[in-house]
């Protein structure tokens, strides 16, 4: 599992308390610092089975300064979108979990977080 995460995010600090308390091994990925390519965050788009302009943070200044509201939203934007997302990862909603068995979410919410975790007995194994 792997949980990316903005060390200054409120809902990054929940969500690592979660995992921390439920005893889920995970791998924090600090996606400022290494953001995501092209190709990693289409892959996590599709295992969120997302597009990129729902997963994209508007309130950002960088989105008002790239005019990211007015953007078409549709399959021939989606490079364009996810070029603006991976050049600015502010711009990318946050926490999200990658789990091993291919799921993700966007882990803002303890029901989305613990939906993600693996049963108790799935740890063990």
């Amino acid at each position: 599992m792997e949980i990316w995460v903005n060390p200054e995010c409120s809902k990054c600090q929940s969500a690592l308390t979660m995992l921390n308390a439920g005893g889920a091994d995970y791998t924090i990925r600090y996606y400022l610092e290494q953001p995501p390519t092209a190709e990693e965050l289409t892959d996590v788009l599709v295992r969120l089975g997302l597009e990129p302009w729902e997963i994209t943070r508007f309130g950002e200044p960088v989105a008002q300064n790239l005019g990211l509201a007015s953007w078409p939203r549709n399959e021939d934007s989606r490079p364009r979108w996810i070029k603006a997302l991976t050049e600015n990862p502010t711009l990318i909603q946050r926490p999200i979990i990658t789990a091993d068995d291919g799921t993700a979410t966007v882990a803002r919410s303890p029901e989305a977080i613990r939906a993600i975790m693996p049963a108790p007995g799935e740890r063990d194994r």
